[in-house]
């Protein structure tokens, strides 16, 4: 995990020698590096000797990195097959405890500057996977814990990999040219499953920035604009079309401060029967959500939160509703009058 949400300068010798030994691994002779920033820098930029129209947005369609994903494949298969007896069974815990929770981290905490980085469409992921940790992590485990003998140029090979994952961030190989990214400068996280996961979130400034200043704001897990975090406002909130987006910004002003600023009307009150002390207000707002009006409805969360507060929090509802209770019944698949024999909700 350490290694994979690295903020510490790359070691570029160690990269470039890894990466070199790879590429003579397929029977290449070493590519000139080609180091930026960042990865919208790495977009930005086509250095000599790549060829015209190859966007880094389909890197897994070079035949280069195909060759690479080919060799990481053949690696972890032939890792895979010196697995004896009962190691099958700590092979799935390892892929359980270590695996998994690395690749939702990298999927959540560094995948997110890539796909913001890139200019058309969405990314294919393959050649992303190759490089993350978890699958390299996988592999050191079951040698250290279940005690996978692996020959000498399996381990070899392994080896290189882990070195380029220890050195350097994401990279781009051609046959003559290989673009490397630098790490972010910064990069805040939070926990966020049991597993041991985690996602970017930071309310004060950008979730994940690079040297040359191009970064990237996310709010518990979620990507969103700057202004979501820097300035959120009732107006901006209004004029946002997307539904997940203006919800992060609320939270980052606050249901009671948004609901005040934006000078929502109170429909109706009523207590929360499955939240003893709580209590249910249902407001208009001017959202348009799937083209139908909503109401928005704030109730306090049943579960207490890591820091022993119980978080305050809305929900949208359909503009049909008036009474708060039916409203609430309708967000668990529940009539009113089911909602209001709950005894206890979480």
């Amino acid at each position: 995990m350490g290694r994979s949400l690295s903020t510490r300068p790359a070691d570029r010798p160690a990269a470039e020698a890894a990466i070199s030994a790879l590429y003579r691994h397929i029977g290449l002779s070493p590519p000139r590096f080609h180091w930026v920033t960042s990865p919208a820098a790495a977009f930005a930029t086509v250095p000599a000797g790549l060829p015209p129209g190859r966007l880094l947005e389909r890197v897994d369609e070079w035949p280069l990195a195909k060759r690479f994903i080919e060799l990481r494949d053949r690696l972890y298969g032939a890792v895979h097959a010196h697995i004896r007896g009962g190691q099958h069974k700590v092979d799935w815990r390892m892929r359980d405890e270590v695996c998994q929770p690395l690749l939702g981290t990298t999927s959540r905490c560094l995948l997110p500057a890539v796909r913001r980085a890139h200019n058309v469409g969405s990314p294919t992921e393959v050649w992303y996977r190759t490089l993350c940790v978890s699958w390299i992590a996988h592999c050191d485990a079951l040698r250290q814990v279940a005690g996978v003998e692996l020959p000498a140029e399996l381990s070899k090979r392994l080896g290189l990999w882990t070195a380029v994952a220890a050195a350097s961030h994401w990279w781009w190989p051609s046959e003559h040219v290989c673009v490397v990214s630098k790490r972010p400068a910064e990069l805040h996280t939070e926990a966020w499953a049991q597993n041991g996961e985690r996602r970017p979130h930071r309310d004060d400034g950008p979730a994940i920035q690079y040297a040359d200043g191009w970064a990237v704001h996310a709010w518990h897990g979620t990507v969103v604009p700057s202004w979501v975090i820097d300035d959120p406002t009732p107006e901006r909130i209004s004029a946002e079309p997307n539904a997940e987006v203006r919800r992060c910004a609320i939270e980052r002003i606050g249901w009671p401060a948004y609901i005040a600023k934006a000078g929502l009307r109170l429909v109706a009150t009523a207590p929360d029967p499955g939240n003893a002390g709580s209590e249910l207000r249902l407001y208009d707002t001017a959202f348009i959500d799937r083209g139908r009006t909503t109401r928005v409805l704030l109730a306090v969360n049943g579960s207490v939160e890591r820091d022993g507060h119980r978080r305050q929090y809305g929900l949208l509802v359909p503009g049909s509703f008036d009474d708060p209770l039916a409203a609430a019944g309708w967000t668990y698949g529940l009539s009113g009058e089911q909602y209001a024999q709950l005894l206890r909700r979480t």
